[in-house]
């Protein structure tokens, strides 16, 4: 087959259904007829020689050929789409844009103050919106547009662009003259004296509970929040422990009156990374925004370039 025995309005239905996994949401999203969306579909089909989809509970499920396409479809999509309607140039001092950007309140207080400083000084018209999402939804936000970046230890969210920025690791955040500080624990019993810990912890981390189920500390925990921020205030004024990121526990200490244990957890080492959508790699704006955010705080050691996240 050659590129022009190909009528391209069928890649858009392609990447439709294959978005939509429906034939009927993608001739709604196209604003075309059903009858026309699958009528464009068995164009595609027989000039493949391929399937493309099939019936699957709620719509449609692509084919192994159709997987292997869409990704080459996209971009292209992408591509012509950024010719047509965009500036070949981002020039930051002048531009006025929103960057929307998932972030947990933790990741927050660690990268925003630092990030607009640099944005003010460089991109005085541009703004940025936080938009904290569920994990599952963080892949289709990221390649619908919805939003623009993701910030964090974010295992579960694949097919996305992703750059190392930084390695951390969970530990143990007590109030300073807690007795399980002064008792000095050696740091092959660290483990096993955790059980005399009661705990504080935060339900949208999950990672820190399933380091407590890991330890079998269910039982010692004793609060559960919403939100990391409220931390250093409880840890303070209880003999509560809280497992947390090391980056973020130093913040805390460095206020004074914390003080930081660090148990040979498993899981205890993750690393921070910063997400895209493999349809906005050659947008402009978002080029320019993912350099700043390398220079500013990938750490030197964080290995090499943009990642796929299979």
């Amino acid at each position: 087959m050659h590129l022009n025995d190909l009528d391209l309005n069928l890649l858009r239905v392609f990447d439709a259904v294959h978005r939509a996994r429906s034939v009927g949401r993608a001739a709604a999203l196209l604003g075309l007829s059903q009858p026309a969306t699958s009528h464009a579909l068995t164009r595609l089909r027989l000039l493949l020689k391929d399937a493309l989809f099939v019936r699957a509970p709620g719509g449609v499920a692509p084919t192994p050929r159709a997987e292997r396409l869409a990704l080459s479809v996209q971009a292209a999509l992408a591509a012509l789409e950024q010719g047509l309607s965009e500036a070949a140039q981002f020039d930051p001092a002048r531009a006025a844009k929103l960057f929307r950007i998932h972030m947990s309140d933790i990741g927050e207080a660690r990268f925003l103050p630092e990030l607009m400083g640099a944005l003010r000084r460089l991109a005085p018209g541009v703004r940025l919106e936080t938009a904290p999402l569920a994990a599952g939804d963080i892949a289709q936000a990221l390649d619908s547009g919805r939003i623009d970046f993701a910030f964090g230890f974010l295992p579960g969210v694949k097919d996305t662009q992703r750059l190392e920025l930084l390695q951390d690791r969970y530990i143990v955040l007590l109030r300073a003259g807690h007795p399980f500080v002064q008792a000095g624990h050696a740091p092959g019993a660290l483990l096993q004296a955790l059980s005399q810990l009661d705990f504080v912890a935060v339900r949208t981390h999950s990672e820190t509970l399933r380091i407590l189920q890991l330890l079998r500390l269910e039982d010692r925990l004793r609060l559960t929040t919403e939100h990391f921020m409220v931390l250093p205030s409880i840890v303070k004024g209880t003999d509560l422990g809280v497992v947390m990121p090391r980056n973020i526990a130093r913040l805390f200490a460095a206020e004074g009156g914390y003080a930081l244990i660090e148990p040979p957890f498993a899981l205890r080492d993750f690393t921070v990374s910063l997400h895209w959508s493999r349809r906005f790699e050659a947008d402009p704006a978002n080029a320019w925004l993912r350099q700043l955010i390398a220079g500013l705080f990938r750490e030197p050691a964080g290995g090499g370039g943009a990642l796929s996240n299979p």
